[in-house]
């Protein structure tokens, strides 16, 4: 095994010097669904995989993290998924993602491609390293590209076979872009040197995504409720993914489409009622009187992951509310799948792999519902 020392060294020799301590750090928190998938999740269909307690850059090392970002990056313009942008390293890692620099492995799936992009742009304009810029722009004209004529986006890209092509809401995939899109677009301050035939593209790309989400609300006897996680490219409605998620409406995703769709000041009225429809919505289906809890567990090793917990739902009365990962489309109850993909409608149901594996509760709406859209909705003032 390779010391921590050895691993330093390797990585001033590739990099250069590190960038200087207490510089002010570019918010990281866009990688830590695909840190968390490298250091956790087994996956050995990756380039290179981890070292056990592999060290990773501090966020003011800009630097380092851009270098890292610009080595990761495919000859496409994207970036493979699964992977830590603040990761130190080692020489043989290196240089298994350069001699894979060429693959077509490219997807926004969790969350991957338009945060790097977003860190890109920040590191352009705190750098001024023109490579940086180079990269950016290839990345967003790559996004650009992915994008169907309805507006949608779909998985990865250009590979889109099978479930990888549906418009894809879970993961920050189709909000993620859309988000640094609009930034790019509006000429935020990070994209402020973005030319102005890219930021028309980026506009026109924005304008047909929100048109898409207007399309892809899911309606029940005419009404509008939420969005599912994943929507067919061509019917646009709800469809599932990997076998134990089904086609359903997501309160996780109609969250993060609510949020950015309350980004406008100056709503068009289909916008406003979208919002006001899903937020009703989000309203209807949460649970109360009920709390899921870890508790120890033998431990055992699965293909994917390892657990020594397990996880319950109790009943408790005083607990605050919670979501369910995926509802059922009509009737509103929470739905479960093992890897089977039998629809079942109790967590205690789902197999053991999978209680542990996915998370099926949370409280993502809460914070929206209780301040964000009462604020928003007074401030539009609009009945």
């Amino acid at each position: 095994m390779i010391s921590r020392p050895l691993v330093w060294l390797a990585s001033i020799l590739l990099l250069g010097a590190p960038f200087a301590s207490g510089a002010e750090p570019i918010d990281t928190s866009g990688f830590r669904d695909a840190t968390h998938h490298w250091r956790r999740i087994n996956e050995p269909e990756r380039v290179m995989q981890p070292l056990p307690d592999q060290p990773s850059y501090r966020p003011d090392q800009l630097r380092e993290i851009a270098a890292n970002v610009l080595l990761f990056q495919r000859a496409n313009g994207g970036w493979p998924k699964d992977y830590d942008m603040l990761a130190i390293l080692t020489p043989a890692q290196v240089k298994a993602v350069r001699d894979s620099h060429d693959r077509t492995d490219t997807t926004f799936d969790n969350h991957t491609t338009h945060t790097q992009v977003e860190y890109l742009a920040r590191a352009f304009v705190r750098l001024g390293d023109p490579a940086c810029r180079a990269a950016c722009e290839r990345g967003l004209d790559f996004m650009l590209g992915a994008q169907y004529p309805n507006g949608g986006f779909p998985q990865r890209w250009p590979n889109i076979k099978g479930i990888a092509g549906h418009i894809t809401f879970n993961d920050g995939v189709m909000i993620g872009i859309l988000g640094v899109l609009r930034a790019a677009a509006e000429g935020e301050p990070h994209f402020a040197w973005l030319d102005g035939a890219r930021r028309e593209r980026a506009r026109r790309a924005v304008e047909r995504g929100i048109d898409c989400l207007l399309r892809t609300q899911i309606r029940v006897g005419g009404k509008p409720t939420g969005w599912g996680q994943q929507h067919d490219a061509t019917t646009l409605e709800t469809t599932g993914a990997r076998t134990f998620e089904l086609a359903c409406t997501s309160p996780a995703d109609t969250t993060e489409i609510v949020r950015f769709l309350m980004r406008s000041r100056d709503p068009a009225p289909e916008v406003l009622a979208a919002v006001d429809a899903a937020v009703a919505w989000l309203r209807a289906v949460k649970l109360t009187g009920i709390r899921v809890e870890r508790v120890a567990a033998p431990p055992v090793e699965f293909f994917r992951h390892k657990a020594d917990f397990d996880v319950v739902v109790t009943k408790d009365e005083q607990a605050p509310p919670l979501w369910a990962r995926m509802v059922e489309v009509g009737t509103n109850r929470p739905i479960f799948a093992s890897r089977d993909g039998v629809k079942v409608y109790a967590l205690a149901e789902v197999d053991r792999e999978r209680r542990t594996g996915s998370g099926w509760y949370g409280n993502w709406p809460l914070r929206l519902i209780e301040n964000e859209y009462p604020k928003w909705r007074a401030a539009v003032g609009r009945n």
